[in-house]
């Protein structure tokens, strides 16, 4: 990972992972969202957090709020941010009715909160959310590439120019969301986007990005081998 300029993110809440990559130095800072707390079997938001931040007091962590309007939203904000200074507050960009939070965006960044725009997908969301940052105050803008590619989307046009757009002011950083293989790191670190959350299964793989693939030939076989010793299953 040390050739990388990319940072890698852990994306997931399961706290006892999330603490053996920390203490292995196996990522740069986590994400986490609803989803993956409800997958991880988190019932206790404000343990949950202040038991990761405790744990891991000086890589950036990303919580997000549950609410759907601006004021709830604003609320949660406050809370989240007070868990640490490494704490950015994840805001989606739109609420389940598909209103804009650019409004809240805006509100948080003036009054110095350090902001993850989470589900951006287009690059007028990206260039609107820039656009009411405070100059100077640290900011992510997460583009969820992996979900653009799966409607069968190259997400690479829109990260090239979401680039350009996030580098164009100060504490602004690009952010590869929903990583869906190791490729993507290696994408997302040759156009210059600045982070990229991946999930555990890629995670381990990055330490493979610059092998030789002349070896894995023998290293494919030798796992079909292992695997046929396994099974006890046979042809003759």
């Amino acid at each position: 990972m040390s050739n990388l300029k990319v940072q890698v993110f852990a994306d997931g809440a399961d706290i006892k992972e999330m603490k053996q990559a920390y203490q292995n130095k196996e990522v740069d800072g986590f994400t986490t969202n609803p989803s993956l707390m409800k997958k991880a079997g988190v019932t206790d938001y404000k343990t949950f957090a202040e038991e990761v931040v405790k744990a891991i007091p000086d890589a950036s962590i990303s919580f997000e709020v549950f609410a759907d309007d601006i004021e709830t939203m604003a609320k949660e904000a406050e809370i989240l941010k007070q868990y640490g200074e490494n704490v950015f507050v994840k805001i989606p960009v739109v609420n389940t009715q598909g209103e804009s939070m650019i409004p809240l965006i805006k509100q948080l960044s003036e009054n110095d909160v350090k902001v993850n725009v989470t589900a951006v997908y287009t690059i007028e969301q990206v260039k609107e959310i820039v656009e009411v940052i405070k100059p100077g105050v640290e900011t992510y803008v997460s583009v969820f590439a992996g979900r653009i590619a799966d409607t069968g989307v190259d997400p690479l046009p829109l990260m090239k120019e979401s680039e350009k757009v996030c580098h164009s002011k100060e504490g602004v950083k690009l952010l590869w969301a929903s990583c869906r293989e190791l490729f993507n790191v290696v994408q997302a670190d040759e156009i210059g986007v600045d982070i990229i959350t991946c999930p555990k299964d890629v995670v381990a793989k990055v330490p493979n990005i610059g092998r030789d693939v002349n070896e894995l030939s023998v290293d494919t076989v030798q796992g079909f081998a292992k695997d046929i010793k396994a099974s006890g299953l046979s042809i003759l």
